[in-house]
């Protein structure tokens, strides 16, 4: 619990009982300048309830629940038990009671000494225990074992098993046959090498392996400063110890778990860990039971930003708070992606389909009294013939094509399948730092002259002559003076051309703020600051909580120097008697402190940094030049100032975000704010980005406005959440999930990387399909479990980068919009792309089941179906993938995933029983067309299949009484072949071209898509080549066909057409209805 915490949790606890809000009481107050939650009212006995606190602390006091646990969990297996154990352990709160009991027991219990440190021999001792101060790697997959899963996993298992079959099919024939055709061999062969190609195509884009572990290692640091036998050496960081003393200092990595023993000024960046946007004050004070929050630890890979502090460690390697997230993060094994789910499912209904239809004809082949070899032969071509030899090569060009679309929109997708799951997307579980917002603190707002002014850095213009008059008292540059003066972050050099909110500096992030909002305004801060040097200087720490330097002014009659201080706002207001107001120096009355405390409330409601700013002008007759200024004494006035003003600092959100929210809401996507940050800080941009919308309240919103307590409002009332870490460690899964549930706009701010592991968990268990954003290492196990985790590409930790399945290479939580949109349309495209591979099924199927049911030649061959399948398909297939929206795709809610499948019993029945079916009657009606042309009627066909095929037959009787040969027969029958291959490439086009849309009329959605318009020229052009092309009658038995013999498809392909085009418009007509109900896919 914060700071904040325990002094509201009587007041709040039914509040919390009720569903687990958290707000804060109307008067708490942020010190924004350490990150501690004040009470105006109590600002001076806030260090003795800090005191009083600590001492009611016990070890290890509360209690953790793992949310993710069930009570009812169904049971594992044993060799699983063990890491499912592990993983909980990891998944729970970090449980330590170091930081709350007194130094001489962390000393004792360590059996270390602040002065000596360790002896060699015990850290000897403690080295062979515990193990070096590193990260342990977790098992990884061999590179092979991967390489096999996308060999032989999903829908390439399907097609394995279809060239198994040809080669037991060739196999029998050989043994069964004297003239063996070399199809099933053929077929078997192209079977095989199309899933090695495109297992190795996929391999190569998944090659970037996950790397989490190496990734964490960067971090550590190499040395540390360590106290052994009395004396101060450097030592490898894989050597320290638990009970070594360290001394770190600003600009050095924590080299493990520490408790601080003393500080001076020293704060750490602790972004990357808990979420929050600015430094921390670290000291050898307990401040809070969490001891991520505490003040009294650091951790292990994170930053000192400035001062030194010597500490003792507590934790190391594996055992460190950063050791637990990095395994948490390695150790999750992610899920299957929505699209592999579908994928499995297809592979499910198309061997359902293939193996009934195969056992029903291998009966139906027993029954017409075929011997049992055959039977099994026609078994399996029946079951080879329903699998779509080109499908699995479809999908993955048509995810990588959209792959490298995002790419130029900056998304960079590292596993392919991730392309279509941040379209599936119902929940976005967005970190706030970094990602929402700009990772840089901005001064926002500053109250002078008792109003309180909007900064808009973008557009501030500079007032030049305060360089020119020190003694200037207008407040806004009395306010800018202290700013310059009073702060110790500089620009980097060489940077002169950049623009200046752009510029790397050194510093504190608020100070950073300060220097450019001064330079912005003055200019040239840096030769202002050269002539007023600094004479004397009260660093800030969290006692004082100011800072105060006392600076030359040249050229003056009446002054010597110029005292300036700012920190925190009540602080500072109580060292002034005075206030600057429109130039003039007025007493401070209680109206003015009435009118302070108004703006100083209305400024950390908005969540933004407030600090205090005043100054004191020195008297030349009292400090003389020649002054000598102590600051261990104080010999100046620390009291009787003048106070300026205040100004505000928020780290502002992202220009583009709250339009990206708005979408999202649009499109039926509920975006979450999931954060390490403060509770007011988290709600303030919530409402800023529209994560919680305008006029939406809380429970605590609801209470302030009708002036009642939490306890008595109407929970329906509140449709949004702030919900406290704190909190939600009380919660168990059932309460999180009535609050996922009961309030639709949900903030969880002050969270824990296990926690936000563990809300990422308790939306999925409702069925949600959950993408993670975030840039920071706390970010990383989230990220890794999420269904689709998306990392910051710029800001983002390496950790966060490798856990993520996407990038986003511009940093910018907008470009996920483009990646749903992006998601939903591949989704779409791909639907449309199998709708239309599938139809040309049943025409390759039934002149099989024809074959064998009536016996008739056989009108269409294995090879034929290659042709079609492999060749004239393939092309118009991957086309779809660049098809454009169809104009609902962002006004829709995310697809359910139980319902919308990728391939569903609607897209089976318009594919095969009704588009296929018209195709079907295409290609028998070309097949015939010829037949009878050259003197074989359709009833005459049928059970000739035994003289046909008999090579010692050579007078078999057409309709007029011809003879027939065994040679001329064969060419009239891939004669046939090819008119029907031919009929259904012409057919092929009206379903290429309905398949572009299906809901909208093609009229609407035009041709525009020239990829598919040359992929019907492609089909055509190939189907020609393959028809026409010398010696290929011998390669593929494809012959020459007459012109004429082109034109029986083409009223089919019409019918399709014209079919199609009315079964949409009465799909747009009657929503809901029939048609919709069992046709629209």
């Amino acid at each position: 619990m914060d700071d904040l915490g325990r002094s509201r949790t009587d007041s709040y606890r039914a509040a919390i009982d009720r569903g687990g809000r958290e707000e804060f009481p109307k008067s708490t107050k942020i010190d924004k300048t350490d990150g501690s939650l004040l009470n105006l009212n109590t600002i001076s006995n806030d260090l003795q309830i800090h005191e009083n606190e600590v001492k009611n602390l016990t070890p290890n006091s509360s209690t953790t629940n793992v949310i993710g646990e069930s009570k009812n969990s169904p049971k594992i297996s044993k060799e699983k038990q063990k890491n499912v154990d592990k993983l909980n352990d990891l998944k729970k709160e970090v449980q330590m009671d170091e930081h709350v009991v007194s130094v001489d027991e962390i000393m004792s219990r360590y059996s270390t000494n602040a002065e000596m440190g360790l002896t060699s021999a015990q850290a000897k001792e403690y080295l062979e225990r515990d193990g070096p101060n590193s990260l342990t790697p977790p098992k990884t997959t061999p590179e092979w074992v991967k390489f096999c899963k996308n060999l032989f996993g999903g829908f390439a298992l399907l097609l394995w098993i279809g060239a198994f079959l040809c080669y037991l099919a060739y196999t029998i024939d050989i043994l069964t046959k004297e003239n063996v055709l070399n199809d099933n061999l053929y077929l078997g062969i192209v079977l095989m090498s199309v899933v090695m190609i495109t297992g190795c195509f996929q391999y190569y884009q998944e090659s970037k392996s996950s790397k989490i572990m190496d990734t964490f290692k960067k971090l550590v640091p190499s040395y540390a400063l360590v106290i052994r036998d009395g004396e101060k050496i450097h030592l490898p960081t894989e050597r320290l110890v638990v009970g070594d003393i360290v001394e770190v200092k600003g600009g050095d990595r924590i080299p493990a778990d520490i408790r601080i023993i003393c500080a001076t000024g020293f704060k750490v960046d602790n972004s990357s860990l808990t979420g929050e946007s600015e430094p921390q004050s670290r000291s050898a004070e307990c401040t809070s039971e969490n001891p991520l929050e505490t003040r009294n630890l650091a951790f292990f890979s994170t930053n000192a930003v400035e001062g030194t502090a010597t500490g003792v460690v507590i934790y190391t390697g594996d055992n460190t708070v950063m050791g637990r997230i990095a395994h948490l993060a390695s150790d999750l094994e992610a899920g299957k992606t929505p699209i592999a789910r579908e994928i499995e499912n297809f592979i499910h209904l198309i061997t359902a389909v293939a193996v009934f239809l195969g056992i029903v004809f291998f009966i139906t082949s027993f029954i017409l009294g075929y011997h049992w070899l055959t039977a099994v032969v026609f078994l399996i071509g029946i079951i080879v013939a329903n699998v779509p030899e080109g499908l699995i090569a479809t999908v993955t060009v048509c995810l990588t094509l959209t792959a490298m679309r995002m790419a130029r929109k900056n998304c960079l997708v590292k596993n392919l399948e991730a392309v279509e799951t941040l379209g599936s997307t119902s929940t976005i579980c967005s970190d706030k730092t970094g990602t929402l917002t700009q990772n840089q603190m901005t001064v926002a707002h500053a109250w002078f002259d008792r109003a309180v002014q909007l900064i808009d850095s973008e557009q501030l213009p500079k007032v030049v002559h305060l360089l020119e008059n020190s003694n200037d008292n207008t407040t806004e540059l009395a306010l800018l003076r202290i700013a310059a003066l009073c702060n110790r972050s500089e620009f980097k050099a060489n940077q002169k051309d950049k623009p200046i909110l752009r510029r790397e500096c050194t510093g504190d992030a608020s100070e950073i703020a300060l220097l450019k909002y001064a330079e912005l305004r003055i200019g040239n801060v840096a030769a202002y600051r050269a002539k007023h040097k600094k004479v004397a200087e009260i660093p800030f720490n969290s006692i004082n909580k100011y800072q105060l330097s006392i600076h030359a002014v040249p050229q003056n009659s009446s002054v010597n120097c110029l005292l300036v201080m700012k920190g925190a706002p009540e602080r500072i207001l109580s060292k002034c008697s005075t206030i600057l107001l429109e130039g003039n120096d007025v007493p401070l009355t209680s109206e003015i402190r009435v009118n302070f405390e108004k703006a100083y409330m209305e400024l950390g409601g908005l969540g933004e940094r407030v600090l205090g700013f005043c100054d004191f002008w020195l008297d030349k007759d009292i400090y003389p030049p020649s002054f000598e200024f102590n600051v261990e004494e104080s010999n100046f006035p620390i009291e009787g100032l003048r106070f300026v003003g205040l100004i505000s600092m928020i780290d502002p959100p992202r220009a583009a975000v709250p339009l990206a929210v708005s979408k999202c809401r649009s499109a039926g996507i509920r975006v979450v704010m999931v954060t390490g940050d403060h509770p007011i800080t988290a709600k303030a941009i919530a409402k800023a980005v529209g994560i919680i919308s305008e006029g939406t309240e809380t429970v605590e919103d609801v209470a302030t406005r009708r002036g009642i307590p939490v306890e008595e409002v109407d929970l329906s009332e509140a449709k949004a959440i702030v919900v406290h870490g704190s909190d939600l460690r009380e919660m168990d899964a059932d309460q999180l999930a009535h609050t996922i549930e009961m309030y639709p706009e949900i903030v969880f701010a002050r969270t824990s990387p296990q926690q936000k592991l563990l809300i990422v968990e308790g939306f999925q268990r409702q069925g949600q399909i959950v993408a993670v954003t975030g840039d920071g290492v706390n970010d990383s196990p989230a990220l890794k479990k999420a269904d689709i985790g998306v990392a910051m590409g710029i800001a983002g930790s390496d950790i966060s980068k490798e856990a993520a399945d996407m990038i986003l290479l511009d940093d910018n939580f907008a470009s996920i919009v483009v990646g749903v949109e992006e998601g939903r349309l591949i989704f779409d495209n791909l639907k449309k792309s199998i709708a239309y591979t599938l139809t040309s099924n049943i025409p390759e199927i039934l002149p099989f089941l024809i074959y064998i049911l009536f016996g008739i030649p056989l009108p269409l061959g294995t090879v034929t179906i290659l042709c079609i399948d492999l060749g004239t398909d393939m092309v118009p297939a991957i086309s779809l993938a660049y098809e454009a929206a169809e104009s609902d795709i962002m006004k829709r809610k995310p697809r359910d995933p139980v319902r919308d499948k990728l391939v569903n019993s609607r897209l089976i029945s318009l594919a095969y029983l009704q588009i296929g079916v018209i195709q079907a009657s295409a290609g028998f009606f070309a097949y015939f067309w010829i037949m009878a042309d050259n003197g074989f009627m359709p009833f005459d066909l049928f059970f000739l299949r035994s003289e046909w095929d008999s090579m010692a037959i050579n007078n078999v009787l057409d309709s007029y009484g011809q003879e027939w040969t065994y040679t001329n027969r064969k060419i009239l029958e891939y004669t046939c072949q090819t008119a029907y291959f031919v009929s259904i490439v012409i057919v092929q086009w009206a379903d290429l071209i309905i398949s572009k849309t299906r809901r909208n009329s093609i009229v609407q959605q035009g041709m525009a898509n020239w990829t598919l318009n040359f992929g019907l020229i492609f089909e055509t052009c190939l189907a020609a080549f393959l028809c026409y092309c010398p010696g290929l009658d011998n390669g593929l038995r494809m012959y020459g066909l007459r012109l004429s013999w082109w034109f029986p498809a083409i009223p089919f392909s019409i019918l399709i057409f014209l079919y199609d085009e009315s079964r949409r418009y009465l799909i747009r007509r009657y929503p809901g209805g029939w048609v919709e109900k069992e046709t629209y896919y």
